[in-house]
């Protein structure tokens, strides 16, 4: 550390300040005002929890309270409405905030709350993004991807831009939080970020196209039944660059999609039924997660949660006691599925590939059944507004 230019002591040339608190913008100021902040949430009764470091719950005899914290933006939730506006006081007296009332916008995604539930989007970021690429006046089309089209590394010439490149899929990759419908060919772009092609970027601006027909799209969430199901699926040795297999899943909290994720597996997978197994032990642990993550918030889910495959060696493998030779490779993801299942915490059943909703996470699809799937998983333009009405 020096002195700035221009303002150095000459008494005290070789000393320097000694900050008390933190000034905002220095690079050390987010991780202390988080350490700031989480240290004085324990006086009011918020506890972190284990599964989500940024997340804090206080159990009262009225209910809940949950406060959800990302950097300087908070959500505050809870069913007493007396108590929030106690906790938000005595936030008030140790830190300056400012009370937004009720949720509607955080961290670029707009919350809309109807009679049915909550409509999440992020139509002003999409809107953003077609006008920082210049695509806002392109020519819309139906998929973000060609049917089964895949990427390949040295297809074509390299890319004269690529900082501009990086840039566009970083923007890309958080607009996955709402539009899972992307998340697949999101994933491909992401992967040549270190040397990306004219043909690579081209495949970005498909994707944006098909944000500018489809950029009022968001998720709805409906109330419904508290039950984790979910939809787990492969694309085995479906990368043409290294032959490694991609699996997707979608955990669905009643018929609402809470957490999904596109990504390539570590190892190269030496069948389908091994590719689709490693699949059933990742989403399992998504599981385990979501309910820890419940629990903290006294919603006990009490029924084994049901996971729906599409192959049938797969499924017969989480039965079968039986270890042989095929299969000492991923014992431990065998063993880690079966105890599930023994102790029922899981249920293993069999989807057709025609209602496998995660195929919009692990290949390109045609026009009509990507659509198809973006219903089932709750993919929409938002609900009509009346206007003029008394």
């Amino acid at each position: 550390m020096a002195q700035p230019p221009g303002f150095v002591d000459s008494i005290y040339s070789s000393s320097v300040c000694k900050l008390h608190k933190s000034l905002y913008g220095l690079k050390q100021a987010p991780r202390a005002w988080n350490e700031r902040f989480t240290n004085f949430l324990p006086s009011l009764g918020l506890q972190t929890t284990y599964a989500d470091t940024s997340l804090f719950v206080k159990h009262t005899e009225s209910g809940v309270v949950i406060l959800l914290l990302y950097v300087d933006d908070i959500i505050i939730r809870m069913s007493a409405t007396t108590i929030i506006s106690e906790v938000i006081s005595a936030l008030a007296t140790e830190f300056d905030i400012k009370d937004l009332g009720s949720l509607h916008y955080f961290l670029g995604i707009q919350i809309t709350q109807t009679a049915e539930g909550l409509f999440l989007s992020q139509h002003n970021y999409v809107n953003d993004l077609l006008t920082k690429t210049e695509m806002h006046q392109s020519k819309p089309c139906a998929t973000p991807c060609l049917p089964h089209n895949r990427l390949l590394k040295d297809d074509g010439t390299p890319f004269d831009n690529p900082a501009l490149y990086r840039s566009i899929v970083g923007a890309l990759q958080y607009l996955t939080f709402t539009r899972l419908d992307i998340a697949f060919f999101v994933h491909q772009v992401c992967q040549f970020m270190h040397c990306p092609m004219k043909s690579h970027y081209l495949a970005i601006k498909r994707i944006l196209r098909y944000l500018k027909m489809t950029q009022h799209y968001g998720i709805q969430y409906v109330k419904g039944e508290l039950e984790l199901n979910t939809f787990s699926d492969v694309d085995w040795a479906g990368d043409p660059n290294d032959r490694r297999s991609t699996t997707g899943f979608v955990v669905f909290l009643g018929t609402n999609p809470i957490s999904w994720s596109s990504k390539k597996q570590n190892t190269v997978s030496r069948s389908s039924t091994e590719a689709e197994y490693r699949a059933i032990a990742t989403t399992a642990t998504k599981i385990d997660w979501m309910k820890q993550i419940l629990a903290f918030l006294q919603i006990d889910i009490s029924i084994p949660s049901t996971m729906f495959c599409d192959n049938l060696s797969a499924i017969a493998l989480t039965c079968n006691p039986v270890m042989h030779q095929r299969t000492k490779h991923i014992e431990i993801d065998v063993h880690f599925v079966r105890e599930r299942i023994a102790k029922q915490l899981l249920h293993m059943e069999f989807v057709s590939s025609t209602k496998q909703f995660v195929d919009i996470l692990t290949k390109g699809l045609s026009a009509p059944l990507f659509h198809a799937h973006c219903c089932n998983l709750r993919l929409r333009d938002p609900p009509p507004e009346l206007e003029g009405g008394c």
